[in-house]
Protein backbone atom coordinates (compact mmCIF):
# COMPACT_ATOMS: atom_id res chain seq x y z
CA UNK A 1 0.00 0.00 0.00
CA UNK A 2 1.34 3.17 -1.08
CA UNK A 3 1.63 6.37 1.15
CA UNK A 4 -1.52 9.19 -0.07
CA UNK A 5 0.48 11.96 0.41
CA UNK A 6 3.44 11.31 -1.91
CA UNK A 7 2.05 8.25 -3.80
CA UNK A 8 5.32 6.66 -3.62
CA UNK A 9 6.66 5.41 -0.39
CA UNK A 10 5.21 2.23 0.76
CA UNK A 11 3.18 3.29 4.12
CA UNK A 12 4.06 2.61 7.27
CA UNK A 13 1.84 4.04 9.79
CA UNK A 14 -1.67 4.90 9.68
CA UNK A 15 -2.87 8.30 11.21
CA UNK A 16 -6.60 9.38 11.37
CA UNK A 17 -7.54 7.10 8.53
CA UNK A 18 -4.70 7.91 6.70
CA UNK A 19 -1.87 5.51 5.87
CA UNK A 20 1.08 7.62 5.38
CA UNK A 21 5.04 6.94 4.87
CA UNK A 22 7.88 7.86 7.32
CA UNK A 23 8.92 11.02 5.85
CA UNK A 24 5.50 12.36 5.41
CA UNK A 25 4.27 11.27 8.83
CA UNK A 26 7.36 12.97 10.31
CA UNK A 27 6.17 15.78 8.16
CA UNK A 28 2.51 16.20 8.71
CA UNK A 29 3.36 16.17 12.73
CA UNK A 30 6.14 18.30 12.43
CA UNK A 31 3.53 20.68 10.58
CA UNK A 32 1.16 20.67 13.15
CA UNK A 33 3.74 21.70 15.69
CA UNK A 34 4.88 24.98 13.85
CA UNK A 35 1.42 25.93 13.17
CA UNK A 36 1.00 26.09 16.59
CA UNK A 37 4.14 28.53 17.05
CA UNK A 38 3.00 31.06 14.06
CA UNK A 39 3.78 33.33 16.82
CA UNK A 40 7.36 32.80 17.24
CA UNK A 41 7.94 33.25 13.42
CA UNK A 42 11.14 34.78 12.14
CA UNK A 43 8.89 37.37 10.53
CA UNK A 44 7.24 38.35 13.20
CA UNK A 45 10.40 38.65 15.38
CA UNK A 46 11.17 42.43 16.54
CA UNK A 47 14.25 43.91 15.23
CA UNK A 48 15.93 45.72 18.16
CA UNK A 49 16.52 42.03 20.09
CA UNK A 50 16.62 38.46 20.34
CA UNK A 51 13.65 36.87 21.39
CA UNK A 52 14.41 33.88 24.51
CA UNK A 53 11.62 30.81 24.79
CA UNK A 54 12.01 28.69 27.74
CA UNK A 55 11.42 24.70 27.22
CA UNK A 56 10.99 22.50 30.08
CA UNK A 57 12.21 18.97 29.64
CA UNK A 58 10.79 16.27 31.54
CA UNK A 59 12.85 13.33 29.48
CA UNK A 60 8.91 12.01 28.41
CA UNK A 61 8.58 11.78 24.82
CA UNK A 62 6.32 14.66 24.03
CA UNK A 63 9.01 17.36 25.63
CA UNK A 64 11.68 15.50 23.55
CA UNK A 65 9.92 15.65 20.33
CA UNK A 66 9.27 19.33 20.76
CA UNK A 67 12.64 19.75 21.57
CA UNK A 68 13.78 17.75 18.81
CA UNK A 69 11.29 19.74 16.36
CA UNK A 70 11.94 23.24 17.27
CA UNK A 71 16.11 22.30 17.79
CA UNK A 72 15.48 21.08 13.85
CA UNK A 73 13.66 24.44 12.86
CA UNK A 74 16.47 26.75 14.28
CA UNK A 75 19.06 24.95 12.47
CA UNK A 76 17.35 25.05 9.46
CA UNK A 77 17.30 28.79 10.18
CA UNK A 78 21.27 28.74 10.91
CA UNK A 79 22.48 26.97 7.74
CA UNK A 80 19.88 28.23 5.34
CA UNK A 81 21.98 31.63 4.79
CA UNK A 82 19.55 33.71 7.11
CA UNK A 83 21.33 36.17 9.68
CA UNK A 84 19.51 35.21 12.71
CA UNK A 85 17.26 32.99 14.44
CA UNK A 86 13.62 33.23 15.22
CA UNK A 87 14.46 33.02 18.73
CA UNK A 88 17.09 31.61 21.07
CA UNK A 89 15.84 28.18 23.25
CA UNK A 90 16.73 27.62 26.49
CA UNK A 91 16.19 24.25 27.52
CA UNK A 92 14.85 23.89 31.69
CA UNK A 93 15.67 20.42 32.77
CA UNK A 94 14.01 20.12 36.76
CA UNK A 95 16.27 17.59 37.90
CA UNK A 96 14.04 14.36 38.00
CA UNK A 97 15.98 13.09 41.27
CA UNK A 98 15.08 15.92 43.15
CA UNK A 99 10.92 15.12 42.78
CA UNK A 100 11.74 11.15 42.47
CA UNK A 101 14.55 10.20 43.95
CA UNK A 102 14.36 6.63 42.91
CA UNK A 103 15.25 7.84 39.32
CA UNK A 104 18.80 8.24 40.36
CA UNK A 105 20.21 5.69 38.14
CA UNK A 106 18.20 6.33 35.19
CA UNK A 107 18.63 9.79 34.95
CA UNK A 108 22.33 9.77 35.02
CA UNK A 109 24.06 10.77 31.84
CA UNK A 110 21.01 11.88 30.06
CA UNK A 111 21.67 15.29 30.26
CA UNK A 112 24.99 14.83 27.82
CA UNK A 113 23.20 12.96 25.42
CA UNK A 114 20.78 15.59 24.81
CA UNK A 115 23.25 18.67 24.60
CA UNK A 116 25.56 16.22 22.21
CA UNK A 117 22.12 15.99 19.83
CA UNK A 118 21.18 19.79 20.07
CA UNK A 119 24.18 21.53 20.83
CA UNK A 120 23.47 25.08 20.19
CA UNK A 121 21.03 25.46 22.14
CA UNK A 122 21.24 26.92 26.13
CA UNK A 123 20.78 24.16 28.89
CA UNK A 124 19.93 24.47 32.60
CA UNK A 125 19.93 21.90 34.97
CA UNK A 126 18.13 22.39 38.46
CA UNK A 127 16.83 20.70 41.87
CA UNK A 128 13.27 21.33 43.14
CA UNK A 129 14.79 23.28 45.75
CA UNK A 130 16.32 25.96 43.98
CA UNK A 131 12.80 27.32 43.91
CA UNK A 132 13.61 29.02 46.87
CA UNK A 133 16.27 30.80 44.81
CA UNK A 134 14.03 31.92 42.56
CA UNK A 135 10.56 32.44 44.03
CA UNK A 136 11.20 34.32 47.29
CA UNK A 137 7.87 34.22 48.38
CA UNK A 138 7.76 30.29 48.34
CA UNK A 139 9.39 30.61 51.74
CA UNK A 140 7.03 32.44 53.64
CA UNK A 141 3.81 30.43 51.70
CA UNK A 142 5.19 27.63 53.60
CA UNK A 143 5.69 29.09 56.53
CA UNK A 144 3.24 31.38 57.32
CA UNK A 145 0.40 29.30 55.41
CA UNK A 146 0.91 25.79 56.30
CA UNK A 147 1.72 25.64 59.66
CA UNK A 148 5.72 24.37 59.39
CA UNK A 149 7.92 26.37 61.64
CA UNK A 150 10.81 27.23 59.75
CA UNK A 151 12.05 29.90 61.38
CA UNK A 152 12.57 28.08 64.81
CA UNK A 153 15.32 26.08 62.67
CA UNK A 154 17.49 28.42 60.82
CA UNK A 155 20.10 25.37 60.21
CA UNK A 156 17.76 23.51 58.45
CA UNK A 157 18.74 23.52 54.39
CA UNK A 158 15.89 24.45 51.39
CA UNK A 159 16.18 20.62 50.78
CA UNK A 160 14.94 19.52 53.74
CA UNK A 161 12.35 22.55 54.18
CA UNK A 162 11.04 21.23 50.81
CA UNK A 163 11.07 17.53 51.38
CA UNK A 164 9.31 18.15 54.94
CA UNK A 165 6.78 20.49 53.12
CA UNK A 166 5.92 17.49 50.44
CA UNK A 167 6.14 14.86 53.15
CA UNK A 168 3.23 16.59 54.98
CA UNK A 169 -0.06 15.86 52.69
CA UNK A 170 -1.06 12.27 53.41
CA UNK A 171 -2.71 11.42 50.11
CA UNK A 172 -1.34 10.77 46.58
CA UNK A 173 -3.48 13.33 45.04
CA UNK A 174 -2.07 16.07 47.59
CA UNK A 175 1.27 15.16 46.87
CA UNK A 176 0.67 15.27 43.03
CA UNK A 177 -1.00 18.57 43.28
CA UNK A 178 1.28 20.28 45.11
CA UNK A 179 4.15 19.00 43.05
CA UNK A 180 2.68 20.55 40.31
CA UNK A 181 2.42 23.50 41.94
CA UNK A 182 5.85 23.85 42.98
CA UNK A 183 7.22 22.90 39.46
CA UNK A 184 4.79 25.68 37.69
CA UNK A 185 6.07 28.57 40.16
CA UNK A 186 9.71 27.14 39.70
CA UNK A 187 9.44 27.54 35.82
CA UNK A 188 7.66 30.35 35.88
CA UNK A 189 9.69 32.23 38.26
CA UNK A 190 13.00 30.51 36.18
CA UNK A 191 11.62 31.91 32.92
CA UNK A 192 11.28 34.96 34.31
CA UNK A 193 14.37 35.66 36.02
CA UNK A 194 15.62 34.96 32.88
CA UNK A 195 14.22 37.33 30.79
CA UNK A 196 12.24 35.03 28.62
CA UNK A 197 9.14 35.40 26.34
CA UNK A 198 7.54 32.95 26.55
CA UNK A 199 7.49 29.11 28.04
CA UNK A 200 6.36 25.99 25.58
CA UNK A 201 5.22 23.60 27.16
CA UNK A 202 5.83 20.00 26.17
CA UNK A 203 1.83 18.69 26.67
CA UNK A 204 0.38 16.37 24.14
CA UNK A 205 -3.44 16.52 23.37
CA UNK A 206 -3.70 13.65 25.30
CA UNK A 207 -2.21 15.24 28.72
CA UNK A 208 -4.16 18.28 28.30
CA UNK A 209 -7.44 16.04 28.29
CA UNK A 210 -6.35 14.41 31.60
CA UNK A 211 -5.15 17.45 32.73
CA UNK A 212 -8.16 18.96 32.25
CA UNK A 213 -9.88 15.95 33.61
CA UNK A 214 -7.80 15.67 36.93
CA UNK A 215 -8.03 19.68 37.84
CA UNK A 216 -11.83 19.46 37.73
CA UNK A 217 -12.15 16.86 39.90
CA UNK A 218 -9.67 18.64 42.04
CA UNK A 219 -11.58 21.89 42.12
CA UNK A 220 -9.46 23.75 40.40
CA UNK A 221 -11.76 24.61 37.39
CA UNK A 222 -11.77 28.00 37.17
CA UNK A 223 -7.96 28.16 36.46
CA UNK A 224 -8.01 25.67 33.18
CA UNK A 225 -7.74 28.00 30.91
CA UNK A 226 -4.03 28.48 31.92
CA UNK A 227 -3.40 24.95 32.58
CA UNK A 228 -4.29 23.91 29.07
CA UNK A 229 -5.15 26.87 26.93
CA UNK A 230 -2.58 29.17 24.52
CA UNK A 231 -2.14 33.07 25.94
CA UNK A 232 -0.80 35.38 28.53
CA UNK A 233 -0.88 34.11 31.72
CA UNK A 234 -1.71 35.28 34.71
CA UNK A 235 1.92 35.92 35.46
CA UNK A 236 3.01 37.73 33.12
CA UNK A 237 4.49 35.27 30.79
CA UNK A 238 2.57 33.85 27.23
CA UNK A 239 2.11 30.04 27.56
CA UNK A 240 2.41 27.59 24.19
CA UNK A 241 1.14 24.29 23.78
CA UNK A 242 2.37 23.83 20.38
CA UNK A 243 1.96 19.80 21.02
CA UNK A 244 -2.10 20.71 21.82
CA UNK A 245 -3.19 18.98 18.05
CA UNK A 246 -1.53 15.87 18.48
CA UNK A 247 -2.07 12.63 20.32
CA UNK A 248 0.55 10.88 23.26
CA UNK A 249 0.40 7.97 20.76
CA UNK A 250 1.59 9.90 17.89
CA UNK A 251 4.67 11.51 19.36
CA UNK A 252 5.43 8.03 20.36
CA UNK A 253 5.12 6.82 16.67
CA UNK A 254 6.94 9.77 15.42
CA UNK A 255 9.61 9.23 18.28
CA UNK A 256 10.28 5.71 17.05
CA UNK A 257 11.52 7.47 13.63
CA UNK A 258 13.21 10.88 14.51
CA UNK A 259 14.71 10.16 18.06
CA UNK A 260 16.23 6.66 17.28
CA UNK A 261 19.59 7.43 18.46
CA UNK A 262 17.30 8.84 21.67
CA UNK A 263 15.37 5.98 22.39
CA UNK A 264 17.23 4.83 25.70
CA UNK A 265 17.38 8.17 27.38
CA UNK A 266 13.32 8.60 27.02
CA UNK A 267 11.03 7.69 30.13
CA UNK A 268 9.14 4.95 29.71
CA UNK A 269 5.36 5.47 30.84
CA UNK A 270 2.58 5.01 31.86
CA UNK A 271 3.38 3.16 34.91
CA UNK A 272 1.34 0.09 35.21
CA UNK A 273 -1.56 1.22 36.69
CA UNK A 274 -3.06 -1.88 37.64
CA UNK A 275 0.23 -2.57 40.21
CA UNK A 276 -0.76 0.23 42.05
CA UNK A 277 -3.50 0.30 44.95
CA UNK A 278 -6.26 3.19 44.75
CA UNK A 279 -4.07 4.25 48.58
CA UNK A 280 -0.93 5.13 46.09
CA UNK A 281 -3.00 6.24 42.66
CA UNK A 282 -3.74 9.88 42.29
CA UNK A 283 -6.56 11.52 40.24
CA UNK A 284 -3.57 12.74 37.79
CA UNK A 285 -2.98 8.76 37.87
CA UNK A 286 -6.24 7.99 37.22
CA UNK A 287 -7.23 10.60 34.49
CA UNK A 288 -4.07 9.59 32.31
CA UNK A 289 -4.88 6.12 32.84
CA UNK A 290 -8.68 6.70 31.35
CA UNK A 291 -7.54 8.88 28.70
CA UNK A 292 -5.03 6.42 27.79
CA UNK A 293 -7.13 3.49 27.00
CA UNK A 294 -10.06 5.28 26.10
CA UNK A 295 -8.31 8.08 23.71
CA UNK A 296 -7.42 4.76 21.80
CA UNK A 297 -11.03 3.68 20.76
CA UNK A 298 -12.53 7.50 20.88
CA UNK A 299 -9.39 10.09 20.37
CA UNK A 300 -12.79 12.48 19.14
CA UNK A 301 -13.84 12.99 22.57
CA UNK A 302 -10.60 13.30 23.96
CA UNK A 303 -9.27 15.88 21.45
CA UNK A 304 -13.30 17.20 22.04
CA UNK A 305 -12.00 18.34 25.94
CA UNK A 306 -9.59 20.38 25.13
CA UNK A 307 -11.21 21.91 22.47
CA UNK A 308 -14.08 22.74 24.72
CA UNK A 309 -12.26 24.81 27.26
CA UNK A 310 -10.63 26.77 24.84
CA UNK A 311 -14.11 28.21 24.79
CA UNK A 312 -14.20 29.61 28.08
CA UNK A 313 -13.98 32.74 29.03
CA UNK A 314 -10.48 34.03 30.48
CA UNK A 315 -11.21 35.35 33.96
CA UNK A 316 -9.41 39.11 34.49
CA UNK A 317 -6.45 39.20 36.37
CA UNK A 318 -6.73 43.14 36.82
CA UNK A 319 -7.43 43.70 40.49
CA UNK A 320 -8.28 39.78 40.66
CA UNK A 321 -7.25 38.36 44.06
CA UNK A 322 -4.55 35.84 44.03
CA UNK A 323 -4.25 32.24 45.96
CA UNK A 324 -1.05 32.31 48.21
CA UNK A 325 -0.09 28.69 47.13
CA UNK A 326 -0.67 28.43 43.53
CA UNK A 327 -0.68 31.82 42.89
CA UNK A 328 -4.01 31.79 40.11
CA UNK A 329 -6.61 34.12 40.25
CA UNK A 330 -9.20 32.68 42.14
CA UNK A 331 -12.07 35.07 41.38
CA UNK A 332 -15.07 34.32 43.94
CA UNK A 333 -13.56 31.42 45.20
CA UNK A 334 -11.26 33.03 46.80
CA UNK A 335 -12.29 34.06 50.14
CA UNK A 336 -11.18 37.08 51.15
CA UNK A 337 -11.58 37.61 54.67
CA UNK A 338 -8.75 37.45 57.15
CA UNK A 339 -7.73 34.78 59.39
CA UNK A 340 -8.23 30.85 59.07
CA UNK A 341 -10.49 28.38 59.05
CA UNK A 342 -11.17 24.88 60.36
CA UNK A 343 -12.14 21.92 58.68
CA UNK A 344 -11.47 18.12 58.76
CA UNK A 345 -9.05 16.79 56.24
CA UNK A 346 -9.27 13.12 54.47
CA UNK A 347 -7.19 12.02 57.60
CA UNK A 348 -9.48 11.98 59.94
CA UNK A 349 -7.77 15.24 61.52
CA UNK A 350 -8.68 18.85 62.31
CA UNK A 351 -6.74 20.84 59.67
CA UNK A 352 -6.19 24.40 59.82
CA UNK A 353 -6.40 26.61 55.84
CA UNK A 354 -5.77 30.15 55.25
CA UNK A 355 -8.82 31.94 54.11
CA UNK A 356 -6.70 33.46 51.37
CA UNK A 357 -6.73 30.20 49.50
CA UNK A 358 -8.90 29.13 46.34
CA UNK A 359 -10.74 26.38 46.46
CA UNK A 360 -8.29 23.48 44.99
CA UNK A 361 -5.70 24.78 47.01
CA UNK A 362 -7.84 24.61 50.23
CA UNK A 363 -8.73 21.23 49.30
CA UNK A 364 -5.78 19.89 49.39
CA UNK A 365 -4.30 21.86 52.14
CA UNK A 366 -6.89 19.84 53.94
CA UNK A 367 -4.88 16.88 53.32
CA UNK A 368 -1.85 18.10 55.12
CA UNK A 369 -0.96 15.86 58.50
CA UNK A 370 1.81 17.57 61.08
CA UNK A 371 5.20 17.31 60.31
CA UNK A 372 7.06 14.12 61.30
CA UNK A 373 10.30 15.65 61.76
CA UNK A 374 11.69 17.40 64.34
CA UNK A 375 10.94 21.15 64.00
CA UNK A 376 14.13 22.50 66.13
Amino acid sequence: MSCVDCRFAPACVTVRTRNLCENCFIRFLQTKVLRRMERYRLRNAPKDRQRKLILPLSYGVSSLALLHIVSSLLLKQRTTGQKRTAFDLHVLIVDPVSLHPSKGAAASGRLAKIKEAYPDNTYSEVPLRSIFDYDPDIRGDISQHTGIPLGSNPSRSDEEILNLFRASFSTATARADIDGILLRRLIVAFAKSHKCDGILWGDSDSRLAAKTLANVAKGRGSSLVWNVCEGMSPWDIYFNFPLRDLYKSELEVYASYALRDLQQIIDQDPRNFEDLSNRHMSIEDLMSQYVLTQGAKYPGVMANIVRTVDKLTTPGVENAKMCILCRVPAGENLNAASGSQMDIGSNGETTTVPRSTCYGCMRTLLDMKAPTSNSG
